[in-house]
């Protein structure tokens, strides 16, 4: 009864896997965890190679802060609509529709999720720091964290393949950055305008939904992706075709995760409960770890 009961609540039962979470998926499913130490545990075909989506939008931020680090970029430089600058590109936040150069309102205003967005500000990168967008990705995060695997095709928002493999290295850098110092780390993981509302693609309308620039920060949404006992400054993101992960720096754990279908309700429902339960089973790893012998 107490194993049953660990179930519904999301924890896993005694003896078992966070990642057992996945058999509960309708489709293909595999995952890592990642501490500070390396990889910690995985289910699953980690190295297929998979459509990042969205989840090509971080690599993009991440690769802007390397430029703000070096004094390359001014987050306040015009970019996109009239009035708007490459802060408010990168953050959802320029007014600009989804996928095009049509304004729903002035920037600063609202969350509008925008691709268009996040490909323009990738425009801006690449034009400030004298290179291809693709080579600046690859020579300054791709190479350095052994991300061999990563395929681009293009677009800054969406145009990333590549296998969990390498999605964990990135989130293990995530977890102890040695690309960027510490205020171009938080200029793109933490809130910019933290007071923006807007609706959080799959689940709708947030108050406030924060971002930072090319990362979606959890802050207080419900319903959301990840788990209830992710702390509100866990940041990440999911793309529309099954490949998601999340940095949680209180519990100082991260998931990479990987389906093999669009996401879907499956998805809306399974990835909290998995988040929870790799939570629970790496939070008690790590205060077992601390206990003074």
């Amino acid at each position: 009864m107490a194993d049953e009961a660990a179930h519904e609540a999301g924890r896993p039962r005694a003896g078992a896997s966070p990642l057992d979470v996945l058999d509960e998926l309708p489709f293909e499913g595999a995952a890592i965890v990642i501490g500070p130490e390396g990889v910690r545990e995985r289910r699953g075909d980690v190295r297929r190679e998979r459509a990042w989506r969205s989840v090509t939008k971080p690599l993009t931020g991440y690769a802007a802060a390397v430029a703000l680090d070096r004094g390359l970029i001014d987050l306040e430089a015009p970019c996109g609509p009239e009035g708007s600058t490459l802060r408010h590109v990168l953050a959802h936040a320029s007014g600009l529709f989804y996928g095009s150069d049509r304004t729903l309102m002035a920037p600063g205003r609202r969350r509008h999720y925008s691709n268009r967005g996040i490909d323009l500000g990738g425009e801006h990168v690449a034009a400030a720091v004298g290179r291809d967008l693709e080579d600046w990705v690859r020579e300054q995060v791709l190479d350095p964290l052994g991300m061999d695997g990563v395929r681009w095709t293009g677009s800054p928002s969406v145009g990333a393949f590549g296998t969990l493999e390498d999605l964990a290295l990135l989130c293990g850098e995530l977890l102890r950055p040695t690309l960027v110092g510490p205020e171009a780390f938080a200029a793109v993981t933490t809130p910019q305008l933290p007071e923006l509302v807007g609706i959080m693609p799959g689940f709708g309308q947030q108050s406030p939904n924060p971002f930072g620039l090319g990362f979606e920060v959890r802050g207080d949404k419900s319903p959301h992706w990840t788990g209830h006992g992710n702390d509100p400054a866990t940041f990440g993101h999911f793309g529309m075709a099954g490949t998601a992960f999340w940095v949680d720096p209180v519990a100082d754990v991260a998931l990479a995760v990987g389906t093999g279908h669009e996401f879907c309700d499956a998805h809306r429902e399974l990835l909290p409960r998995l988040a929870d339960a790799v939570l629970t089973v790496h939070r008690r790893r790590d205060r077992a770890a601390q206990r003074p012998m």
